[in-house]
C-alpha cells in the first residue's frame, strides 16, 4: 500500500517568523495541572486566572472559549487593566474545563463580554493588591505610598520600583484578599479597557500555528466520518461493509445508535446514528463511506417539503393562535375603528449556520478516563455530556475547548461531540470524527422557518394607536424538550418571541400572538435568534406604517421616540429595560453619519432600521442598487452602536461588520429547502454564503459610554434584512415580503402600496 504523508493545517501554513510578537497565543493541551511542576513559591498565583513568574511574564487564563468574537483578547484587557500590567509581558492560555474552579466555560446568547466584565475585573485588582502589599512589606514602607503601574511597583516617595517578577516570592506568601472587596479602577483611569488593541489570536491564525479542532493531533490518532440518513427521522435498515473496508486505510466499519434525550443531562442530544467509517486519514475514511451500500428507513417526515410547510404557516396565521404573549389595551377593536390601517406579512425559510470549519471532535478513550478536543462553544455541557454517555466521573474526562471555525449558535450543539465518542470508545485509539460540508449542510440544527402577520393603525397625528403580530414558526423547544412539556404553548413560544414582546414605539394597543407549527427538521439558534426574524418583520413593518402616514421613515421614527422611557421585559422581567434614548440616538448617530436625505443615483435607495437585543443597540442605514432584472446590489452600510462600555473598540468594530456580512447571506442569496424531509443544498454552490465580491463598505461608529457592555456578536443581524429590504422599497417601490430576495420578483411585480 502506497505510503500517504499526513500533514497538519498548521505543519502546511507555519513559516519562520521574522519578528516578535509580544502577546503570545497559548493553547491549553496538557491535563489538569498544568504547571503544577513548578515550586510555588516561583510561581505567584493569586487566583485560578493569572500567574506571574520571577521573569516577569504573566499568563492570563480566559474563560470564554474562542469561536471568532475576541474573547482571549477583550478579558485579558480587563484583567491586565486592573493588574496594571506592561502588555507587552502578557501570553493568554484557555482555560481548562474544571467547572469547580471557572464558571463561564461557554459562550452564547452574546454574553461573553458581560459575564467577564466584573470577575475579571476583580481577579486582576486582587493580584495587584497583593503584589502592592508585597512590595510594600519587602520595603519595608507603608502600602499607601506605593503604586502599581507598567508590571512593576513603584514606592512613590523614594522612586524604588520593583518589577512584578522581583515580588513573586513574597507575593506567593501572602493570603489573597477577596476578590469582591478589592477596589476597581474608575473609567478615567483606564489603561487598555476603550482602546482597540490587537487581537492576541491573529498571529497564530495567520502563520497557521493556531489549533482549531480540526487541526488537533495526537498520537496513534485514527479519522472518521458516518453516514447518516439523509432524511430527518430516518433510520438504518441494514448496510454492507465489504467494498468499504476493502478501501486501503480503512480499519473498521460499524453502525452508531441515534442518541436522544438524556434524562441526566436534561435535554436531547438529536444525533442521526449511522454507519461509522475509520481509517488512517479523512480521505481514506470518507471513500470508505462512498463505497458503502447502505438501506436505509426513511422515517416519518418523508411529506416535508418547503411548500407543504409554508402551506401550514399561512394557515396558522390565520387561525387562532396558540398562545398570547402580549395583550394590552384591545388591538384587534383599534384596528376595525382606524381608517389608516396597514396589513403586511413576511416569510423568513430555514437558514443553515455555515460555519467555515464543519463540525469535527477528537475523543480518546482509555481505561481510566476520556480526553476529548472539541470547537464547542460549551465546554462544561460537553464534558457533563460524555460523563453521562461513559458512566465516568467528572475528573475522568477532561475536555479542551480549541479554537473554532466560526460558530454562530452551531456549536452549542451536543452532537458532534456525542458522535466522537461513540465511534472513539470503539476504537480504543484516538479518533477525529470530522463531518464534511455536506454533512454540515445537511445536519444542521437551522433557523427555524417563521411566517409573520402584521397589522397596525394610525391616528389622525399619525401616532401608532394598533400593532398586531402574529409570529408562526416552527419552534426551538421542541427540537430539544420532552413532548409532555410542549403541551404549554408559553413554553412552546419562548425561543420564538425575542425581539417581538418590547416595542420601542409608543402603541396605544398592543397585541402579540403567537402559533407554533411542528417540522421533522432539526432547529436550534442561529445568530440573533428570533431577534432575526422578529426584527425583520417589526422594522419593515414601521416602514411601511411610514409610508402610510406619507412620512420620511427615519423622520417617522424619530418623532415616534420623541419621548424618554424604559421599557420592561414583558416575557422576562429579569431583562433590562429598553430605553428608548439610546436606542433613538443610535438612529440618529446612522442618520446623520450616511448622510440620510442626500441626493442618490436613479435606481438607488437608501433604508434605515434599529433593534435593541442582547442589552445593546445597533441601527443600520444601508445603500443598495438594484438592476432592471432585479438584482439586489448593497453598496454601503452605516452603523451606529450603544453597546456600553466598548472595551476594545476594534472588537466591536469587527463583529458588527462580521454580523453585517454574515446577515446577508440570508437576504440575498441563502435558503435551506426541503424536499422528502431531507435538505436539497449539500455545499456552498447550492447555499450560496455572501462572496467577498458582494461585501459592501460598512462603516461602524460607536457612541461613548462607560456603562457595563453589552453583547456585541449577534446585534448587529437583526436590523441589517430590514434596512437591506426598506432601501429596495425606497429604490423600487415594491415591498420584500420573503427573503431570500428574488430577483425575478422584484423586476416581474410592479411596485406595492403600504
Amino acid at each position: 500500500m502506497r505510503h500517504q504523508a499526513q500533514f497538519s493545517r498548521r505543519e502546511f501554513l507555519k513559516t519562520s517568523a521574522n519578528g516578535s510578537v509580544a502577546l503570545i497565543l497559548g493553547f491549553y493541551l496538557p491535563v489538569r495541572g498544568s504547571g503544577r511542576d513548578i515550586p510555588d513559591s516561583r510561581v505567584f498565583r493569586p487566583n485560578a486566572w493569572v500567574r506571574i513568574t520571577p521573569d516577569n511574564q504573566i499568563t492570563v487564563l480566559t474563560e470564554i472559549p474562542e469561536v471568532g468574537q475576541g474573547p482571549r483578547t477583550v478579558d485579558t484587557m480587563m484583567l491586565a487593566d486592573e493588574l496594571e500590567a506592561d502588555w507587552s509581558t502578557i501570553r493568554v492560555e484557555q482555560a481548562p474545563v474544571i467547572p469547580e474552579i471557572y464558571q463561564h466555560l461557554h459562550t452564547g446568547g452574546s454574553g461573553g463580554t458581560g459575564s467577564a466584565w466584573d470577575y475579571m475585573r476583580k481577579v486582576g485588582a486582587q493580584a495587584r493588591e497583593m503584589l502592592l502589599t508585597a512590595a510594600a512589606q519587602q520595603w519595608g514602607v507603608d502600602k499607601k505610598d506605593c503604586r502599581a503601574e507598567n508590571s512593576a511597583v513603584v514606592h512613590g516617595p523614594s522612586g524604588r520600583r520593583f518589577r512584578y517578577g522581583e515580588l513573586v516570592a513574597t507575593a506567593s506568601k501572602l493570603l489573597a484578599p477577596k476578590a469582591e472587596s478589592t477596589p476597581l479602577k474608575s473609567p478615567s483611569e483606564f489603561h487598555f479597557i476603550g482602546k482597540s488593541i490587537p487581537r492576541v489570536d491573529v498571529p497564530s491564525k495567520v502563520d497557521g500555528s493556531g489549533v482549531f479542532g480540526i487541526d488537533v493531533r495526537v498520537p496513534g490518532m485514527l479519522f472518521a466520518v458516518v453516514a447518516r440518513c439523509p432524511h430527518f427521522g430516518g433510520t438504518l435498515q441494514s448496510y454492507d461493509a465489504t467494498a468499504a473496508k476493502a478501501v486501503p486505510g480503512v480499519h473498521a466499519v460499524f453502525p452508531i445508535a441515534p442518541l436522544g434525550f438524556l434524562p441526566k443531562l436534561e435535554r436531547n442530544i438529536n444525533t442521526a446514528g449511522g454507519v461509522a467509517v475509520v481509517a488512517d486519514s479523512t480521505w481514506s475514511a470518507m471513500q470508505g463511506r462512498k463505497a458503502l451500500k447502505v438501506s436505509w428507513d426513511k422515517g416519518p417526515n418523508t411529506s416535508e417539503t418547503t411548500e407543504a410547510i409554508s402551506k401550514q404557516l399561512k394557515e396558522q396565521a390565520v387561525a387562532p393562535p396558540s398562545f398570547v404573549a402580549v395583550n394590552q389595551g384591545d388591538a384587534l377593536r383599534a384596528l376595525q375603528e382606524n381608517v389608516k390601517k396597514v396589513d403586511a406579512f413576511y416569510e423568513l425559510p430555514f437558514q443553515a449556520h455555515a460555519t467555515m470549519e464543519p463540525m469535527n471532535t477528537t475523543v480518546h478513550v482509555r481505561e481510566d478516563g476520556t480526553e476529548v478536543w472539541s470547537p464547542t462553544q460549551i465546554g462544561k455541557l460537553v464534558q457533563e455530556e460524555i460523563t453521562i454517555l461513559s458512566g465516568l466521573s467528572a475528573k475522568q474526562v477532561t475536555v479542551h475547548m480549541t479554537l473554532c471555525g466560526g460558530s454562530f449558535g452551531r456549536r452549542y450543539q451536543w452532537d458532534y461531540a456525542a458522535e466522537a465518542w461513540q465511534v472513539a470508545k470503539e476504537m480504543k485509539r484516538p479518533v477525529q470524527l470530522i463531518w464534511t460540508r455536506e454533512d454540515d449542510m445537511q445536519h444542521d440544527f437551522y433557523r427555524p422557518y417563521s411566517y409573520h402577520r402584521m397589522s397596525g393603525a394610525l391616528d389622525a397625528q399619525n401616532n401608532i394607536v394598533a400593532w398586531s403580530h402574529r409570529v408562526v414558526s416552527t419552534p426551538i423547544r421542541a427540537v430539544f424538550d420532552l413532548p409532555e412539556t410542549l403541551q404549554d404553548p408559553k413554553h412552546v413560544a419562548s425561543q420564538e418571541l425575542g425581539g417581538a414582546d418590547v416595542i420601542p414605539y409608543p402603541v396605544s394597543n398592543f397585541r402579540l400572538d403567537y402559533s407554533p407549527v411542528y417540522s421533522g427538521v432539526p432547529r436550534a439558534w442561529w445568530r440573533s435568534v428570533a431577534g432575526s426574524f422578529n426584527g425583520f418583520a417589526i422594522e419593515c413593518f414601521v416602514d411601511e406604517l411610514a409610508h402610510a402616514a406619507g412620512l420620511d421613515p427615519y423622520e417617522f421614527r424619530v418623532k415616534l421616540l420623541r419621548d424618554d422611557r424604559k421599557l420592561p421585559g414583558i416575557r422576562s422581567q429579569d431583562d433590562p429595560p429598553l430605553d428608548t434614548r439610546r436606542f433613538r440616538a443610535v438612529l440618529q448617530l446612522a442618520a446623520e453619519k450616511s448622510g440620510w436625505g442626500s441626493p442618490l443615483p436613479a435606481g438607488q435607495g437608501r433604508g434605515i432600521a434599529c433593534c435593541y437585543s442582547f442589552d445593546s443597540y445597533l441601527a443600520h442605514v444601508v445603500e443598495v442598487s438594484v438592476e432592471k432584472d432585479g438584482t439586489v446590489h448593497v453598496l454601503r452600510i452605516v452603523s451606529a452602536v450603544d453597546c456600553g462600555t466598548a472595551v476594545n473598540p476594534d472588537g466591536v468594530k469587527a463583529m458588527t461588520e462580521g454580523a453585517v456580512n454574515y446577515a446577508l447571506t440570508p437576504v440575498l442569496n441563502g435558503e435551506i429547502t426541503i424536499k422528502d424531509g431531507a435538505v436539497e443544498q449539500g455545499n456552498f454552490d447550492g447555499y450560496q454564503v455572501l462572496r467577498m465580491s458582494d461585501a459592501p463598505d460598512v462603516e461602524v461608529h460607536i457612541v461613548p459610554s462607560n456603562g457595563d457592555p453589552g453583547g456585541m456578536g449577534e446585534t448587529g443581524v437583526p436590523p441589517l434584512g430590514p434596512a437591506v429590504a426598506n432601501a429596495v422599497f425606497a429604490a423600487t417601490g415594491k415591498r420584500i415580503r420573503r427573503l431570500p430576495i428574488d430577483p425575478a420578483s422584484l423586476a416581474a411585480n410592479p411596485p406595492v402600496s403600504s
